[in-house]
């Protein structure tokens, strides 16, 4: 088995509240690859550019967005899975968005936002940037019925935008808010307005020339997120795995080139 891939990265939800946790992570996830004859390497990448660790040829365990998965990186990458996160209505290895508002904003549906300034955590970001298309499309509502974008950077940062008054509304990556819930206070300020239709979760991905080596791979995570301690299961919303193959991310890709041909605009 060739086993010189050693490049790790789980920058998804690498919170600094949480990032002990996710060391934990890929501490179990380490131990076993190494059971099932990896050589993975002792620490995860924190030090480069997202796009940098994603394409790394080298790249042994990763997890990305699947917006960016289906518009960029298919071509080099290849997806293992996603971890099951617990999240209501919502089965194993899919997520979806929360769109938030102020607390005391009785806003329930996308109709009730004309005008509203729009948080977006980045112009690639399926949970973030991607939802509000699709909800444009399938509601039938113009672009031009919600107000302008605050480009914030991050999740967290469109969580605060929304409390500070700097936007109306953002969708948020449902995990993404649940640790904001936990961790920071900016998150008792907004309330969820709606939940939107689920996707298959941000995918675990490794370079496009392991995937002979897939099974192995998918037999290791599960086995790593099966005996994930409890504390560090909880911490990171990590409960199980399922394995995923490109194709079952096909459906972003769909929502996003249906936006395009319906001439939905893009937000960023």
């Amino acid at each position: 088995m060739d086993t010189s891939v050693n490049i790790a990265t789980l920058p998804m939800y690498d919170w600094p509240e949480v990032a002990a946790d996710v060391d934990r992570l890929w501490g179990r996830i380490a131990t076993a690859l190494r059971d099932h004859g990896f050589d993975p390497p002792a620490a995860l990448d924190r030090s480069r550019s997202l796009d940098d660790r994603w394409l790394d040829p080298d790249l042994l365990v990763g997890q990305t967005c699947g917006l960016p998965l289906v518009l960029r990186l298919e071509s080099e990458v290849t997806v293992i899975g996603a971890f099951g996160h617990g999240l209501p209505a919502t089965q194993p290895g899919d997520y979806h968005s929360v769109v938030i508002v102020p607390d005391d904003d009785d806003a329930r549906s996308i109709a009730d936002l004309t005008g509203a300034t729009v948080a977006v955590n980045g112009t690639d970001s399926q949970s973030g940037h991607g939802v509000w298309r699709h909800e444009l499309v399938t509601t039938g509502i113009d672009r031009s019925r919600l107000g302008p974008t605050v480009d914030t950077g991050s999740h967290r940062a469109s969580i605060h935008a929304v409390a500070d008054g700097r936007a109306r509304t953002a969708a948020i990556d449902a995990i993404s808010w649940e640790l904001a819930v936990r961790h920071d206070p900016a998150a008792t300020r907004c309330r969820i307005a709606w939940r939107t239709d689920p996707t298959p979760a941000l995918p675990l991905i490794t370079t496009r020339a392991n995937q002979p080596l897939l099974e192995s791979m998918q037999a290791a995570l599960t086995d790593a997120a099966g005996t994930l301690q409890p504390t560090t299961a909880d911490a990171l919303f990590v409960h199980g795995f399922v394995p995923r193959l490109d194709d079952h991310y096909q459906v972003i890709a769909d929502r996003w080139n249906a936006a395009e041909t319906a001439g939905v605009g893009r937000l960023l």
